[in-house]
């Protein structure tokens, strides 16, 4: 498209939207502002609708143009009175942040009644906190992980996708709150220290005034424009009703009061895949669910295709970048301690040397030892550990998402709404548990779970040693272990959990091993189904 024709059209559209956002009540009076980016065959531009001027009066021919670089190369003629000389807004340099450091291609600011009230909820807060509200969906880069998560996406099954279509409702999404000036102009250095602080939000509020929202094109920036105004309003009405739009809602009373062992208001959950009911009737659920993550809450292939090769590639980076922390040098004892145990269980596994053989070579050792140790699949703590602590960083840093079946958050939301106590035992770290299950693709689901378990209780899948089971049940307190119900595709495991009294069922899940025939085990094929191993 020819340069002036792209930026006629950008006029005109700048034109309706001021008409059809003053329409919402989302502008009024002369405020707000809107400025939309125009690529053409001889560079960017940028269209931003004047100060001063009604917003359902304005006209293609009142717009500014801009250059890529927020310079004016086009005002627009004066119109006669009693309209006052055009003016470029005020909202230019808060304008241009958003180009600059978000790549944006539209960036809408208004002053509706919503955003101003969210902004009183709690004067001193510097964020608006949301989750559990559908239009958190609506926030553009929710269901956008790094670019291993999003190679994971790519390549994963229809379910895992599933999930990350659904994120939004289940995370927490927080807008900033920057304190407001006297002048507009005033805010940019504020307004752009947000927008490096928050990159999952695509807006930022300002106290007592209104809100800043972007996104990629002008159809993003409106429909975002619109879904935080809905939140905005979702806040303000649920603080008025008593609840907190930033907390995840807490499980609803059972009918009698009376936690789930033996509950007497409970019908017989489903057993046709879908989510069972449990608002009536006498059955006995159990006391806590348990539930493995590889193969049973999350696919094997999410662990073996992404996990581990993080993990394997960042081992010498990180031990290089975080040795001298006593994290490291508690990872590196451990690794020394298997090391020197496996030696003499007469296995051949790399050493780990004294530290005082320098840096270099513990962490030589140290890598060579662990990949023996992942090239053999074992689950010892010590590795456990360390690639627990490598997974924490790639979490921070967003590089990493956790991927769960599209199932499980529902039936986590499910089973605690029934009073049934959700756990996770796994051979990752309880560290790594929490950081899988805290940046999921469907957002922070540890408010589900009541905790986490892993090899220091004791080995997970040796059938002639029960011990691990054993422990978590004298630590969960149940005056039977068959108040408690295992979930796992492993049938070690399934054997194991059994042989200490526990009921058990087993996954099947896409991608898992075929479970082997014969065994006495009920089987789920969605987290929905888990409660019909538990009679």
């Amino acid at each position: 498209m020819a340069a002036v024709d792209a930026v006629e059209e950008g006029k005109a559209l700048i034109s309706e939207l001021c008409s059809n956002l003053y329409a919402q009540g989302h502008v009024s009076g002369t405020g707000g502002g809107i400025s939309v980016k125009v690529a053409t065959t001889v560079g960017d531009f940028i269209v931003m609708a004047p100060s001063g001027v009604q917003k359902e009066r304005m006209r293609a021919e009142d717009m500014f143009v801009l250059d890529g670089a927020g310079v004016v190369v086009h005002t627009p003629a004066a119109r006669p009175p009693p309209y006052k000389p055009p003016k470029l807004s005020e909202c230019a340099p808060l304008f241009m942040a958003a180009y600059e450091l978000r790549g944006a291609g539209a960036v809408l600011h208004g002053h509706s009644m919503n955003a101003f009230l969210a902004t009183l909820l709690d004067p001193e807060a510097s964020e608006l906190r949301l989750t559990h509200i559908e239009m958190i969906k609506g926030i553009a880069g929710q269901a956008r992980g790094s670019s291993a998560a999003s190679k994971c996406l790519e390549n994963s099954s229809r379910t895992a996708r599933a999930a990350a279509e659904s994120q939004g409702f289940y995370s927490l999404h927080a807008v900033p709150i920057i304190e407001n000036t006297a002048r507009e102009c005033e805010l940019t250095d504020r307004l752009r220290a947000a927008i490096e602080a928050y990159p999952q939000a695509n807006a930022v509020l300002v106290r007592r005034h209104g809100v800043y929202v972007w996104g990629k094109n002008w159809i993003e920036a409106k429909t975002q424009f619109e879904c935080y105004d809905y939140l905005f309003e979702a806040a303000v009405k649920m603080r008025q009703l008593g609840k907190d739009a930033g907390r995840a809602p807490s499980a609803p009373a059972l009918a009698n009061g009376h936690a789930p062992n033996g509950v007497q208001n409970a019908k017989k959950p489903r057993l046709d895949g879908g989510p069972p009911s449990l608002a009536n009737g006498s059955a006995r659920l159990p006391t806590a669910i348990v539930a493995d993550i590889e193969g049973t809450i999350a696919s094997i292939s999410y662990v073996t295709d992404i996990l581990f090769p993080y993990a394997q590639q960042r081992l010498g980076s990180h031990l290089e970048a975080t040795y001298d922390s006593a994290e490291t040098q508690e990872d590196l004892a451990l690794l020394r301690q298997q090391a020197q145990a496996d030696s003499a269980a007469g296995m051949a596994v790399p050493a780990i040397p004294d530290p005082s053989t320098g840096r270099e070579a513990v962490i030589a050792a140290a890598v060579a030892n662990c990949e023996a140790q992942m090239q053999a699949d074992r689950k010892t703590t010590a590795l456990k550990s360390l690639q627990g602590h490598i997974w924490a960083g790639g979490f921070a840093r967003g590089e990493l998402k956790g991927e769960l079946f599209a199932d499980v958050p529902d039936a986590l939301a499910h089973w605690r709404a029934a009073g049934i106590k959700t756990y996770i035992y796994s051979s990752g770290s309880r560290a790594a548990q929490k950081d899988l299950l805290s940046c999921t693709s469907v957002g922070d689901l540890r408010p589900y779970l009541a905790g986490f378990f892993d090899t220091t209780s004791g080995p997970k899948a040796r059938a002639v040693d029960s011990s691990s089971y054993r422990n978590i049940a004298l630590s969960l307190g149940v005056d039977s272990p068959s108040e408690l119900l295992f979930a796992t595709d492993n049938i070690l495991e399934a054997e194991a959990a059994a042989a200490a009294g526990w009921q058990v069922v087993l996954a099947d899940r896409p991608g898992n091993k075929p479970l082997p025939v014969g065994h006495k085990f009920a089987v789920a094929t969605s987290a929905h189904q888990f409660l019909n191993g538990f009679h």
